[in-house]
């Protein structure tokens, strides 16, 4: 019983033990100022313009390529009508004719009422398609994968029905594939320039804050820490900045489609929305679209954070350089 209470005495005796404690390091920059904030706004609008850009460029894409497949699954054998002509017996032995070849695999023929509707924009209802020398059209679909010979379907048409014209609608496609590269060419242009202009302004910007900050990272340097601590610390900083700036821009240009999306889908069957439609398509860019919004934001983050580090480095490397030079480090001219 002596013992136990010797022990506790002897334990209440013993100075207590004080506990370290490790103080947090703090950041080699501060976490917001005026030029982050003023960062994250350009990289936020470059982000936006970049995304805006891409998703443009892709719904001009899938609407050519849909025009395009639809053009190129059909051929149109237009007939002149001429005095004498038995109109519909033409228009049956084109049709013939036509589909006698192979990799053509439907024909329909434009009815009367049909091609009232067609002339209705420009000529009112109500037309007597008899009085008036309207051309007939026999519409021809076709095996995209294995078309015909259109050379010799045009020489077959020309001497059976001497009026009939084939257009196989090879000079729109051609068009339409000129204008969707030149669209994909245009667009790749302004993602350039926007990211070329991102670059400069995330250089600018690191020079700037290591201007600010150069006596802490000179005495950094000076005293052991390696450079890629240095520039590991701008990184995280950058990256923070950029990915904010990125995130919002991409949020906005994502929000923007989705609501051009919903109001094209509300507003069918106006002439608005089919003037939009025929010229732009759906203003969706689709999975593919949305994907590529992500990427791009990921991407401008990794572009700027490797910006900074590649701009930190050189920046040490100078510091190294005014060091080793005692004239440049006195501020005399070099000899």
């Amino acid at each position: 019983m002596n013992e136990i209470t010797r022990i506790k005495s002897d334990k209440k005796a013993a100075p207590r033990r004080t506990e370290m404690r490790v103080r947090p390091t703090a950041p080699i920059l501060p976490p917001t100022n005026i030029q982050g904030t003023a960062l994250i706004v350009v990289i936020a609008i470059m982000a936006f313009l970049a995304c805006l850009t891409f998703g443009a460029v892709t719904m001009v894409r899938a609407t050519a390529a849909g025009w395009q497949s639809q053009i190129s699954r059909e051929i149109t054998i237009q007939i002149k009508p001429t005095e004498g002509l038995d109109m519909d017996a033409a228009l049956q032995t084109a049709k013939t004719l036509a589909l006698s070849f192979v990799g053509t695999t439907q024909g329909t023929i434009m009815d009367d009422a049909a091609t009232a509707r067609l002339l209705e924009p420009w000529l009112g209802t109500g037309l007597d398609l008899e009085e008036l020398p309207v051309p007939r059209l026999v519409i021809i679909t076709i095996d995209e994968q294995n078309p015909p010979d259109f050379a010799a379907m045009r020489d077959l048409l020309s001497k059976e029905v001497p009026q009939a014209f084939l257009d196989d609608h090879r000079t729109w496609v051609d068009r339409l594939v000129s204008m969707a590269s030149t669209t994909v060419w245009i667009g790749t242009g302004v993602l350039i320039l926007v990211f070329t202009a991102m670059v400069l302004t995330v250089v600018f910007a690191t020079r700037g804050a290591i201007s600010g900050n150069r006596h802490i990272v000179e005495v950094l340097h000076f005293v052991g820490a390696e450079s890629s601590f240095v520039a590991r610390e701008f990184q995280k900083h950058f990256l923070k900045i950029s990915l904010k700036g990125s995130a919002a821009g991409s949020a906005v240009a994502a929000i923007l489609f989705a609501v051009l999306g919903a109001w094209q889908a509300s507003s069918r069957a106006t002439p608005e929305s089919d003037q939009a439609m025929a010229l732009f398509g759906a203003f969706s860019p689709g999975v593919i679209g949305y994907v590529g919004i992500f990427a791009t934001m990921i991407l401008i983050a990794l572009l700027t954070t490797l910006t900074a580090r590649l701009t930190v480095m050189k920046t040490i490397d100078e510091i190294d350089l005014v060091r080793s030079d005692p004239a440049r480090s006195d501020g005399l001219p070099a000899s």
